[in-house]
């Protein structure tokens, strides 16, 4: 079955991800800024490894709004651009969008559910609240490692 998927942050991570699906038949959008949006809409999304090499029309813009509603979204940014990208996830959303961080360092989500009411949202990582704002918790699919001794 064919998705409408996008990935915010088309870099090296996010780009890689966004070729394989749009090569395994999936619609793919893409959210992208500067030189590199200019290129993939020039050029397509170019996928290199080794021999193999691949080009991906995908839409790409720097607005999720021109994008449409998705099936699924990933967000590929690095953690330090992400309170600059959450902007763009919001226009992406259907009724039940899930969203799927493939980011590193430590998530802002990573307290959700945990019902101690110490453990709340660290404003380091989700300044002002700006990234909850955009995408509720509850569409967050990511994993938290828990142990009884913290």
């Amino acid at each position: 079955m064919t998705q409408r998927i996008a990935v915010v942050g088309a870099g090296a991570v996010g780009g890689h991800l966004a070729a394989r699906l749009a090569r395994a038949g999936h619609q793919v959008s893409v959210v992208a800024r500067g030189a590199h949006l200019d290129a993939i809409k020039a050029n397509g999304l170019v996928f290199e490894a080794g021999e193999e090499r691949h080009v991906a029309n995908v839409k790409a813009s720097a607005r999720g709004s021109d994008l449409g509603q998705q099936d699924v979204v990933f967000v590929a940014g690095k953690a330090q651009h992400l309170p600059a990208l959450v902007a763009e996830i919001p226009p992406l959303l259907g009724p039940e969008t899930p969203v799927v961080f493939a980011i590193n360092g430590v998530p802002w989500w990573y307290f959700h559910r945990f019902g101690n009411p110490r453990w709340t949202r660290i404003e380091r990582l989700d300044p002002g609240g700006a990234i909850e704002a955009c995408v509720p918790r509850e569409r967050v699919i990511g994993a938290v490692i828990y142990s009884s001794n913290a």
